[in-house]
């Protein structure tokens, strides 16, 4: 994938042989998807435009805290926002110029990490400035909670891990040939550091691994056949993680085991969000699914051009009755209740 790509960072099936180090492209996938989902069960919320852009402007990741809202993308893009979404600007002096694909924000502490072991954390006076990650691998995931814990994760089984709220890291990578049946190293989606500091990654073969001491050690959570894109485990009642072929994987007891639940989308699904209230909302490639009874049952809630693009990462304003979206086209979207 370019350093500008103009879709999602790529995913890999597990029937591609061992051997092969090329992986499908999430524009390959794209044009491969079915994109078949399910008929709406009820109305469909509003899908509100707050930002747009062009093409060539996509956002990968957004993350909140409070009224601080924050998303990246394409060309190293850093939005931000101080009133909960309802208006936007473009951070200045950005010290990169590579996609930046996912970020974390917690008290006090906002890491932004992509394309070539990037990582660009805010300092204490909003500014922001470049970390070593100690990799070169692309990173997809990031999480970090109010402590500064911090772990990133991305290609061939990179795991990071910083202890200092992203201005110095470590490598914390699983020893691989204790989850993959010869020892490769799959791609990592996802990461979640919660309150007390346990990890927890998903990522390519259904993985969804966890660590409670730091990633000195990890556990197996789940396994399966479906690239994981996306965890969700910020509300303990009801953890999500979603992936290919319509694959969403519900727990009730914080990540420590997970069923898979029918969502009626082959859709790529690529990021989900608990709002509260039983609401759960997931993006996709050409689909949105929403949930109204905590993730048990699911509707296609994509209009207009959501049946023809994509939405990725989300994040909720402080009344958690909204969800925020980015996507394709530098657009951020509102999704009303």
């Amino acid at each position: 994938m370019s350093k500008t790509s103009a879709e999602p960072p790529s995913p890999r099936t597990r029937r591609s042989p061992p051997s092969i180090r090329h992986r499908l492209s999430r524009p390959m996938l794209l044009a491969l998807c079915l994109g078949v989902a399910a008929a709406a069960a009820e109305p469909a919320p509003p899908l509100q435009p707050v930002v747009s852009g062009t093409v060539h402007e996509a956002l990968y990741g957004i993350a909140a805290h409070g009224e601080a809202m924050i998303a990246v993308g394409a060309g190293g893009a850093i939005l931000e926002s101080g009133d909960a979404g309802r208006s936007w600007k473009a951070a200045a002096g950005v010290p990169t110029s590579l996609a930046l694909l996912a970020v974390a924000i917690a008290d006090g502490h906002a890491i932004a990490v992509g394309q070539v072991g990037t990582v660009l954390v805010m300092d204490e006076r909003g500014a922001w400035i470049k970390a070593d990650s100690g990799t070169n691998a692309r990173l997809f995931g990031v999480g970090v909670n109010a402590s500064g814990r911090a772990v990133a994760v991305g290609a061939f089984g990179t795991a990071v891990k910083s202890e200092d709220g992203g201005h110095s890291w470590s490598s914390i990578a699983p020893d691989w040939k204790s989850f993959t049946a010869s020892g490769e190293q799959p791609h990592l989606y996802g990461a979640v550091v919660d309150h007390a500091g346990v990890i927890t990654v998903a990522g390519e073969f259904g993985l969804i691994l966890r660590s409670t001491d730091g990633g000195a050690s990890w556990k197996q959570l789940h396994k399966g056949d479906a690239s994981l894109f996306a965890i969700d485990l910020h509300d303990p009642a009801a953890g999500f993680a979603v992936g290919q072929n319509g694959t969403i994987l519900r727990s009730v007891d914080g990540g420590v085991t997970w069923t898979q639940v029918e969502s009626g989308s082959s859709a790529i699904l690529l990021g989900v969000r608990a709002i509260g209230s039983g609401r759960v909302v997931v993006t996709a490639m050409r689909d949105l699914l929403e949930s109204r009874d905590g993730g048990l049952t699911w509707h296609d809630i994509a209009r207009g051009e959501a049946t023809t693009s994509w939405y990725q990462s989300m994040a909720t304003a402080p009344q958690q009755q909204e969800v925020f979206a980015v996507g394709h086209s530098g657009q951020i979207i509102r999704v009303g209740n």
